[in-house]
């Protein structure tokens, strides 16, 4: 039954989350009791340990942060934002956000068109938050020295941002998988934000359970700051939300694409059109 499905995902959501904040703060208590040892008069060991520690905690962090938006994002689910957000203009505000990492990483993250114009209906908010975790992904993905493509399109038809899956006929054998599909509601239109990146690509299997909570593709390496599991999953109910779509294009060795729709916002006049809160 439904009941016992929701049942069943509550505890396996549990058992995960516990698993993956039980990891960092086993990692801290060993720190904290080696520093209480014979590593308190080592200086340079101490200083090593120091650095594991923060890189721990900052993981813990991140993950406790994503958690809390991750519930707050499914309470208010059923309830269509009422908000006017340029799409372009929050992609430009994250592209400065993520600029100092994306300097780490030896990425480049590249958008054309900067002065485009997208206006959708949304909260500003979660569709930063879209943009930011598909750039981060992009980035934690790509090899150091190449670039991530971020384009916007103002207005794509109801039949793109609900096509169904194609199986590995792309050039490449890329495979597109609709991961959120928007109501087929006659008319409709949508903005759409597409995050390109050039890193390993993913295997077919792996593209239904992407925004699966705490999934992860094995084998794949994400630099030194390791993702929450968690971002994903957070995007898919922001677009769910949003009454949107999310796509994912991929294959081993192509890169990974990503793309959000989000309704267009109706112009200024319009006896429906929408104000910024």
């Amino acid at each position: 039954t439904d009941v016992r499905r929701m049942e069943l995902m509550r505890v396996d959501f549990l058992a995960n989350a516990s698993h993956e904040l039980k990891t960092p703060l086993a990692s801290l208590a060993g720190f904290i009791e080696t520093l209480k040892g014979h590593a308190r008069d080592d200086p340079k060991a101490r200083d090593r340990f120091l650095d594991i520690m923060a890189v721990q905690a900052d993981r813990m962090s991140r993950l406790v942060a994503d958690l809390l938006s991750l519930s707050r994002i499914e309470l208010n689910e059923h309830v269509p934002p009422s908000g006017r957000v340029d799409l372009a203009r929050a992609a430009v505000d994250v592209m400065d956000a993520v600029s100092i990492l994306s300097a780490e990483r030896s990425v480049t993250v590249r958008m054309e068109d900067r002065d485009l114009s997208a206006p959708v209906h949304g909260d500003r908010d979660e569709i930063v938050q879209v943009v930011q975790n598909l750039v981060d992904n992009a980035i934690k993905y790509s090899p150091s020295g190449d670039t991530v493509d971020i384009v916007i399109r103002p207005d794509v038809t109801l039949d793109e941002a609900a096509a169904p899956w194609s199986g590995g006929n792309r050039e490449g054998g890329v495979t597109r998988l609709p991961l959120v599909t928007p109501d087929r509601e006659a008319g409709k239109r949508y903005a759409a934000i597409t995050v390109r990146d050039h890193g390993p690509g993913m295997a077919r299997e792996h593209l239904p359970r992407l925004t699966e909570r705490f999934y992860r593709v094995e084998g794949q390496k994400s630099g030194e700051r390791q993702g929450t599991g968690l971002g994903l999953a957070i995007v898919k109910h922001i677009v769910n939300r949003h009454r949107g779509g999310l796509t994912v294009e991929s294959a081993p060795g192509q890169g990974a694409v990503f793309t959000a729709y989000f309704p267009v916002a109706l112009k200024s006049g319009s006896q429906t059109s929408l104000t910024t809160p």
